[in-house]
């Protein structure tokens, strides 16, 4: 290919370039300094001058000149605002069809209908023959209209696998046991259960999700805990049923008799006034009047007892 030569006409045209920059730009200040020129073929030249307007950081004033084979004299093609190495653009633009990103579908959006979706192929259509049938929309549930096809199930292998219950995770790489192990998992049918399974652990932050089988957690059901010692120092337990009574216990022996009778000499009978109907009087006097006679009983036999060992003493 051919490389184009330097033009010393299409060079040197620098004031005939900015004028055409000057028609272009809203204020005379828009344009700056003169960046340079670069040869686009031959006798073919674009000068670039620094766009200082407010908002185009960046861009630049982009100005083509040319002149006819064996003239002295430069002409214009044309004049445009282009973005630079460092200019700040917009995003590219994206189909609508395209701009759908997982999670943007809200309650109530419906998606199009696709029907060239390359992840989704024609289902199984009845034969009548009942044994095929059997496994085709029995085992393998292929009585719908589409069912997924090859690359769906790739894609959604590839997905799930790279995703946060992957084996890849930071749950599943300081797990002691993957979940292919684990009584709570649930395989799934079909070529996607050979390498995953739902989670049905209430305790697991991946309960009812797709996890990968060489994925794991810490609510394995068949993993424990090693026991630690209590941070709190031990606290003696007091045990009532060691403990062995002593002689000392109040009311025990010959005290028991005489705190018996202290008890007893301090209660006192009381008469309490109340105003008998006829015929209760005398018997309530009578009843009083025995107490007493019995209490002065009891004391003279008390005295008696006390005096009689003195008689059976030798006299001197």
């Amino acid at each position: 290919m051919a490389t184009a030569t330097q033009d010393a006409v299409l060079g040197g045209a620098v004031d005939l370039a900015r004028e055409a920059a000057l028609e272009l730009a809203e204020h005379p200040q828009d344009v700056g300094e003169h960046l340079g020129y670069t040869v686009e073929a031959d006798r073919l030249v674009s000068h670039r001058f620094a766009c200082t307007a407010k908002g185009y950081r960046g861009w630049v004033w982009t100005v083509t000149l040319s002149r006819v084979p064996r003239a002295r004299k430069a002409t214009v093609c044309e004049a445009v605002l282009l973005p630079g190495d460092d200019a700040v653009l917009a995003p590219a633009w994206v189909p609508w069809d395209e701009r759908l990103r997982p999670g943007d579908v809200g309650p109530g959006d419906v998606l199009p209908f696709r029907a060239d979706d390359p992840r989704l192929e024609p289902g199984f259509t009845p034969t009548g023959d009942p044994e095929i049938d059997e496994v085709a929309i029995g085992e393998l549930a292929l009585a719908r209209n589409r069912v997924l096809s090859p690359l769906g199930i790739a894609e959604a292998a590839e997905r799930w696998y790279r995703s946060k219950q992957g084996p890849a995770s930071a749950g599943a790489v300081a797990s002691a046991e993957p979940c292919m192990t684990c009584g709570f998992l649930v395989p799934l049918q079909g070529p996607l259960g050979t390498v995953f399974g739902v989670c049905v652990n209430e305790w697991s932050p991946d309960d009812g999700r797709v996890v990968a089988l060489e994925h794991g957690c810490g609510a394995h059901s068949e993993t424990d805990v090693e026991p630690r010692p209590s941070e709190w120092p031990e606290v003696p337990v007091a045990r009532e049923l060691d403990v062995v009574p002593t002689a000392d216990v109040v009311g025990a022996g010959r005290d028991a008799g005489e705190a018996a009778a202290v008890v007893d000499a301090a209660v006192e009978p009381v008469a309490v006034e109340v105003a008998p109907e006829q015929g209760e009087a005398a018997v309530t006097e009578d009843v009083v009047t025995e107490d007493v006679v019995t209490g002065a009983g009891a004391a003279q036999d008390e005295a008696a007892e006390d005096a009689s060992p003195a008689e059976d003493e030798p006299r001197s």
